[in-house]
């Protein structure tokens, strides 16, 4: 598979663009963004009209749509819904290694008319919370780990999900955390996947089996907030339309397989200053003030922005004691119980593991709300509980326990509005309602399994 080049030097004149698409036999550019949901939304372009920088546009209210499809009709969405220009980022123009022709792709912005980014759009309010530790001369390190199911193929959704036959003609069962046999399993999709992350310049770093059946991590590489947040959602395509192109399904729900482990988004966070060093560190290596100030941050405000960690029904099953999933925003030392881990480091890599987000969080919206909280922690000196050495789970449940609990406590958060604007929380909070009444329509099979004999 022909790889594209280094991101150092991704084409971004229209003689490059023109010359890289012929030397790959190009036909289109996936012009995309990530929806609130994560999801890529966009249009596909003939190459030489991008390579010309061709005007393209979009509706306004499309970074905003629902996973049903629906749209809100609050009234912070102009009802003449008018539309946004996307403007790519040539630092993520590569080759779309899932295409079965020759095609590239890139991440674009959406900018109002006017030049001014979209506040709809997830890119734009994660570039709004950087935009604020700019002002202070501070740059967020991110790294997450991505965590997901790969399961038969499922045409049919009441019917449950169920691991792959794989070597030996048989579906992988029980509990197989760190196994590298498992890890050898379904070899033809890691191959293919495995190329596609090289393709798109994505810096994978460890890959391990999970504690569920065909269950899986991958941790990417630390670096820029927006970067990484490009990667991962990049990472999340790659991973579906490769899995079924394999006759399996890549799955990102946080509680996919009932009984079995959910999936997280684990986001490492450091800060550092204008000469790179790490703010959360002293100079003979000790923890500083702004570390505690940080952690305090998602301590007060995590809770508020929990819809942004757990955007959906299904989320919340994942919270359960005893499941490495955290139930509350203490903190502690290499303590996987707790919310907010600090891994042991040396103090240049000191930084703080939010292990609240699930695999289904938008992770350019799990970062922003991350970033969000732990500045706000900074800016009013916030002071961090004790660090926990003990069981977390013994703690008091402090976070959120459905959708509809952290959608209250999200539109009455004066934080969120202010790091992501008013109209983005309005708007976000007005989809999360939508979804959550199109939910609350739909008799499940558990209503049917039991009521129905028996009421």
């Amino acid at each position: 598979m022909p790889q594209s080049q280094p991101a150092t030097s991704r084409p971004n004149t229209p003689e490059q663009l023109r010359a890289f698409f012929q030397q790959h036999g190009v036909r289109d550019v996936e012009c995309l963004f990530a929806d609130i949901s994560g999801y890529p939304r966009g249009k596909l372009m003939p190459a030489d009209r991008f390579a010309d920088g061709a005007e393209l546009r979009i509706c306004q209210a499309i970074p905003m749509q629902a996973v049903t499809g629906e749209y809100s009709y609050n009234p912070v969405f102009p009802d003449s819904d008018p539309d946004v220009r996307m403007l790519p980022d040539y630092k993520t123009l590569t080759l779309a290694p899932w295409a079965s022709t020759a095609r590239a792709v890139a991440v674009h912005d959406c900018l109002e008319l006017n030049g001014e980014l979209c506040t709809f759009a997830p890119r734009s309010t994660l570039k709004r919370v950087l935009a604020q530790y700019m002002t202070l001369g501070l740059t967020p390190v991110v790294a997450p780990e991505i965590e997901f199911y790969l399961t038969a193929a499922n045409s049919d959704p009441a019917q449950a999900l169920i691991p792959p036959t794989v070597r030996g003609g048989r579906a992988e069962v029980g509990q197989s955390a760190f196994s590298l046999n498992m890890l050898n399993e379904l070899a033809p999709f890691w191959d293919e996947f495995r190329a596609a992350l090289v393709t798109l310049h994505i810096d994978a770093d460890t890959w391990i089996h999970e504690v569920g059946p065909t269950q899986y991590e991958i941790n990417l590489m630390h670096g820029n907030a927006v970067a990484v947040a490009d990667q991962a959602f990049l990472f999340k395509y790659a991973a579906r339309e490769i899995a079924l192109k394999h006759g399996l399904n890549a799955v990102f729900m946080a509680k996919p397989i009932a009984g079995s482990s959910g999936s997280s988004m684990h986001l490492h966070t450091s800060v550092v200053d204008a000469a790179g060093a790490n703010v959360f560190s002293l100079a003979d290596g000790s923890d500083s003030p702004l570390f505690g100030q940080f952690i305090a941050g998602l301590q007060t405000f995590g809770p508020e922005l929990m819809l942004m960690f757990a955007p959906n029904v299904n989320s919340y099953r994942r919270y359960v004691a005893g499941s490495q999933a955290p139930t509350n925003m203490a903190w502690g030392f290499d303590n996987r119980t707790t919310g907010l881990r600090i891994p042991a480091s040396a103090p240049v890599a000191r930084r703080v593991e939010n292990r609240v987000a699930g695999a289904d969080a938008n992770p350019y919206l799990a970062i922003a709300a991350t970033l969000a909280a732990g500045l706000a922690g900074l800016q009013q000196q916030l002071q961090a509980s004790a660090p926990l050495a003990s069981n977390g789970y013994d703690e008091a449940h402090g976070l959120p326990r459905s959708l509809d609990e952290a959608l209250q406590k999200m539109q009455h958060s004066a934080l969120a509005r202010q790091a992501f604007g008013d109209d983005f929380v309005t708007g976000y909070c007005a989809v999360k309602a939508l979804e959550h009444a199109h939910y609350q329509s739909e008799v499940s099979a558990w209503e049917r399994r039991y009521l129905l004999p028996q009421v």
